[in-house]
């Protein structure tokens, strides 16, 4: 994600401090800490609502699986795992492929 160093954080607190005043510092502060609790909070109820409607299968969704490259990763590994799994139980005489996506959710 974003990666600040300290210098970085230093020089942010010092530009804030001349944009904002020490005055009105710690309300900008509480203000901020406020936002961002709210928008944490909005993001954890908005990825329940997806793993909800997503059905069985997501039950481990995280907001970073959301990123369509990583989502598209995960379940084109997965479906060539079970593509493999099946390749190795097709060689020993047994068939025993379970597909993990419900063909009724595409």
């Amino acid at each position: 994600m974003v990666d600040f160093g300290f210098g970085e954080v230093i020089g942010l607190v010092i530009l804030a401090l001349i944009l904002v005043g020490p005055d009105r510092m710690p309300r900008v502060a509480s203000d901020l800490a406020k936002m961002i609790r709210k928008v944490r909070s909005m993001t954890n109820t908005a990825t329940a609502e997806i793993r909800e409607n997503l059905g069985p299968g997501f039950e481990d969704l995280k907001p970073a699986d959301l990123n369509p490259k990583t989502f598209i990763k995960r379940h084109v590994t997965s479906v060539l795992e079970d593509e493999d799994e099946k390749e190795r139980q097709g060689k020993s005489g047994t068939s025993a492929f379970k597909p993990k996506i419900d063909p009724d959710l595409l």
